[in-house]
């Protein structure tokens, strides 16, 4: 019979296992030099493509059809792939090397090891999308307004005082953190690194080029709402909304049940087959 200390004392290990499986998936990322490399490539290349595409765009007259913000956020479209295969690797790379099984002995309730690495995965990709949004709407600010996108020519200073660029600038920040909420839950249910990231690129990338060749408008919009790319970036839009197949933040929640479909599947996977 357990007596009332070894009671407690088993009260109290149940009760700090998440918090302990917490520390070791934070351990795992920290201690790992590829994630932290990608996701500052993540950031520079995303700073990058915004600034440069903001340096093309040129308005010396009104009237031009230019969204200030979503010009500046065009490094969003290569950043995500970068964030995918940082959360693709954050399980798969166990699995290559075998250490999925010290984790799944060590937390034997595998749904918390999943959820672990979704809130630490999802935590360092805000933070890194949150960077590299700001270094993007800074660069946009500066290089759009000397290239005529100013309010001379009818456009609103780039801020983030401005509701709609605000909407965009925190929408591109969860867009990327659900991109890697995506990646991580199709790695749960594949196990292949090279698989993986091919399946969450293809879903990105493949499914806009399918909805192209689609000649029924009709069906090629339906596709475009249901897509987690084309879907998702609708957040980035601040100007002429209303011709969009969804709201922007309808767009993100399309891709945010992509993502929580892939972890629920990734998540039911890794509970019912052995390591």
């Amino acid at each position: 019979m357990m007596t009332w200390p070894a009671a407690r004392r088993a009260t109290q290990a149940r009760w700090a296992a998440p918090r302990d499986v917490l520390h070791a998936e934070w351990t795992k990322l920290r201690t790992v030099a590829g994630p932290g490399w990608l996701l500052l490539a993540a950031i520079a290349l995303t700073a990058a493509v915004g600034a440069i595409a903001a340096n093309a765009a040129s308005c010396r007259a009104g009237g031009c059809q230019i969204d200030p913000a979503k010009v500046s956020l065009t490094g969003i479209y290569l950043g995500q792939a970068i964030v995918a295969i940082v959360a693709v690797t954050a399980i798969s790379g166990e699995y290559s090397t075998g250490m999925i099984r010290l984790t799944l002995t060590a937390t034997p309730r595998r749904w918390q090891v999943l959820a672990a690495k979704a809130v630490v995965v999802g935590a360092a990709t805000l933070l890194a999308g949150a960077v590299a949004v700001l270094a993007s709407v800074l660069a946009g600010r500066l290089l759009l307004y000397g290239h005529g996108i100013n309010p001379v020519h009818g456009y609103e200073a780039l801020s983030l005082g401005t509701g709609p660029v605000l909407r965009a600038a925190a929408g591109s920040v969860l867009y990327l953190t659900l991109i890697a909420l995506l990646g991580l839950g199709v790695a749960a249910a594949v196990r292949d690194t090279a698989v993986s990231i091919g399946v969450v690129l293809g879903l990105l990338y493949l499914f806009p080029i399918m909805a192209s060749f689609v000649g029924d408008q009709h069906w090629q919009r339906h596709m475009d709402q249901i897509s987690p790319m084309t879907a998702g970036l609708y957040i980035l839009a601040t100007t002429n909304l209303k011709s969009l197949p969804l709201t922007p933040w309808q767009g993100l929640a399309v891709l945010a049940a992509w993502a929580a479909g892939a972890l629920l599947a990734g998540g039911l996977l890794l509970s019912l087959r052995d390591a």
